[in-house]
């Protein structure tokens, strides 16, 4: 007779055996029904596979997998979600609107390559919430939301509930390790169905499915979310070994690994083929079972992508083509004026409610006195409203043969509707501005508000109306109070409670971290953005040095002319400003570049002039300038005698090298190039 222990084993051994073969007919008949859209048994079928296995899973423990099938439903709360650092950020697009403008881009494209043929790939825009999904040996290990870009929130616990979202790659030639990028979707039919729900509870409508399912990928419990079937179409591949060269047959491959990718992503060989797919879907587009707001047109190349490379905010190898926004006429209830964080008054038009692109619309701005003095805007009139890309309201026209006899026409406000300061008008601008900077309350709160937020100090917990109540009990009327803030403090106001006051003591301390050149854009310097912000730090290297600089130092510094230099330096002189900076760097603030931005990378190419021309393997031309710059070299656009050498990728122009040939200027090559600054490939 054989030993119980032995027995058990074979016993665990053959409910392996049966556990995985389950787990791979479940997985397949998910990616049949919910990306092929083609079952294959019906759903009684299925659920006595699933609960065939959940009992197996029950009984033999040792077997627990997390990516099995049975663990898609969720179980216990999350406790939150913690934020992860994109290994490669996640840029936005750059939007047209028009088929001319998509056509520019081509042409831009054409000539950047400088005439070497290439293809594009048509794909639609999903409205969804972007993802990105990371994948080791076939298995999803973690799911990150697009966030600011640089970093999103870890919600693998949640998509790991969406049926569309493989968690087991079907055999193929995938990488080892990869990323995939998409959209998490709401369709039509669970969004209207969600609605139809929660009318018959009494609860308020969800706006639109983009909004839905934002929120329910943010949900804290994972049963809610996989009872809203939300689904995900991929768009891009990321990573070291991928399979192939080009971005179309990437996502064909990962269509074959399980992944579900659009039907309409095409292929596209000339221009006229990209302007007959725009006015195709133009046109179909509302055929679609879920939320779209547009085209998005790739160079098919990674080759030619890489070399093409990006502006500040977006690639220069793909563009967004947003369709023609959707419009209606309603009626103007009344206008009102709203001082902001800069002190610009901005009139806003308060509407009947109407229903556009999914979302009802009660409000949209009008933007400035010019704007509404072209509209001639009367007391009552029906205004003509669209969704400015599907997504901003803005007002059009004005259906004046609806206009009632003698309704007054709508002035521009002379005085601040906050505070009642005379406005001044902004130099150079439409725009009319309240000059009481430092005592008006809704640029106060308005500057506090943007220094906590997210891609500045990243304060958790200090939001629009937690800025108005620190404002209004007396607790904080400079930004630089925040850090003169108690959990004794916060707890005795209302709607703070004890675990979120030392959410916000320790978001407060954490921001002592944030590195200098967010600091700056936290300042609310007058026309100083994030991208100037970040040019700005790195040329001053120090808080010490902006302030000693005059403003023909300042306009100097790339992204800052004389306007924006000037705003800079009398920003800097004023007395609260000047008492602010100093409080905060009295409370461990950064104000200085980190040391190791301090460092050069090198001085490999001290003193040298470089011109870099034509297309690159291992770099982009943009990251070349960067890495020229960093080993102490001077990039210039032209060859002249001064010039040290060309940096010469392929397809160089000819002229170019018939200009470096006659001046006797050394071509050298990318590797070449990478072994002089010590990155031999």
């Amino acid at each position: 007779m054989k030993p119980i222990s032995s027995l058990i084993t074979v016993d665990s051994n053959k409910a392996k055996e049966r556990i995985e073969a389950l787990r791979d007919e479940i997985n397949r008949h998910n990616h049949n029904y919910y990306v092929l859209n083609a079952p294959e048994i019906s759903d009684r079928d299925f659920d006595m596979l699933l609960k065939e296995l959940e009992k197996l899973e029950a009984e033999h423990p040792e077997h627990f997998d997390p990516l099995s099938p049975t663990q898609r439903v969720g179980s216990d709360l999350t406790k939150g979600f913690q934020h992860v650092v994109h290994e490669r950020p996640m840029m936005s697009l750059a939007n047209t609107y028009s088929i001319e403008e998509v056509d520019e881009w081509f042409d831009r494209v054409r000539k950047a390559i400088e005439g070497e043929r290439f293809d594009v790939v048509g794909e639609m825009k999903f409205d969804g919430t972007s993802i990105s999904i990371t994948y080791k040996g076939g298995r999803l290990v973690r799911a990150v939301t697009r966030g600011d870009g640089e970093q999103g929130d870890d919600v693998t616990v949640n998509v790991k509930t969406i049926r569309s979202v493989p968690l087991q790659l079907r055999p193929g030639d995938w990488p080892e390790e990869f990323e995939i990028r998409g959209e998490i979707l709401m369709p039509w039919e669970v969004f209207n169905k969600l609605n139809e729900e929660r009318a018959y509870n009494e609860e308020p409508l969800l706006a639109n499915p983009r909004n839905a399912a934002a929120g329910t990928l943010k949900t804290q419990d994972p049963r809610e979310v996989a009872r809203r079937r939300l689904d995900a179409r991929f768009y891009y591949l990321l990573g070291d070994n991928l399979p192939y060269d080009d971005h179309y047959d990437n996502m064909e491959a990962a269509r074959r690994w399980g992944f579900k990718v659009s039907p309409a992503m095409k292929l596209l060989h000339s221009l006229q083929e990209v302007d007959d797919y725009i006015a195709y879907w133009d046109e179909h587009r509302r055929e679609l079972p879920v939320a779209t707001d547009g085209l998005v047109f790739k160079v098919n190349s990674l080759r030619q992508q890489l070399n093409l490379g990006y502006t500040a905010k977006s690639p220069r190898w793909a563009v967004a083509y947003k369709f023609n926004p959707e419009n209606a006429c309603t009626r103007l209830r009344f206008v009102s004026f709203e001082t902001g964080r800069m002190g610009i008054v901005t009139p806003v038009a308060n509407l009947e409610p109407v229903l556009l692109s999914g979302t009802v619309v009660k409000r949209a701005s009008l933007h400035n006195a010019d704007i509404m003095r072209e509209l001639d805007i009367h007391q009552g009139d029906w205004l003509y409203v669209e969704k400015g890309g599907e997504i901003i309201p803005k007002i059009t026209g004005v259906d004046k043969e609806r206009r009632e006899p003698g309704a007054e026409k709508v002035t521009f406000v002379t005085e601040c509707p906050e505070c009642g300061t005379p406005l001044v008008k902004a130099f150079g601008e439409a725009a009319w501005v309240c000059p009481n900077r430092y005592h008006c309350r809704p640029q106060i709160t308005g500057r506090i508000e943007h220094f906590c937020a997210r891609r500045m100090m990243n304060i958790d917990g200090i939001g629009e109306e937690t800025a108005e109540l620190l404002y209004a009990c007396g607790k904080v009327e400079t930004i630089a109070d925040l850090y003169r803030l108690t959990e004794e403090d916060l707890s005795k106001l209302d709607r703070i409670g004890p675990k979120t006051a030392a959410k916000i003591i320790k978001g407060i301390e954490d921001s002592k971290k944030v590195p200098f050149e967010r600091v700056v854009y936290a300042l609310s310097i007058p026309n100083v953005g994030e991208t100037t912000a970040k040019r700005l730090a790195k040329a001053v290297k120090s808080m010490d040095r902006m302030q000693a600089m005059s403003v023909e130092e300042l306009t100097a510094v790339p992204d800052v002319g004389p306007v924006i230099a000037q705003c800079i330096y009398d920003f800097l002189r004023e007395p609260v400003n000047e008492a602010n900076i100093k409080a905060l760097r009295d409370a461990g603030v950064q104000m200085q570049l980190s040391e190791d931005q301090m460092q050069p990378a090198g001085d490999a190419l001290a003193g040298k002039q470089i011109v870099i021309s034509g297309t690159f393997t291992h770099h982009s031309r943009d990251e070349y300038k960067d890495i020229i710059e960093r080993e102490g070299g001077k990039n210039v656009g032209s060859i002249s005698k001064k010039t040290s050498f060309v940096l010469a990728g392929e397809n160089m122009g000819p002229a170019k090298r018939e200009k470096c040939e006659a001046l006797g200027i050394p071509m050298v090559s990318e590797d070449e190039f990478l072994k002089m600054i010590g990155q031999e490939q």
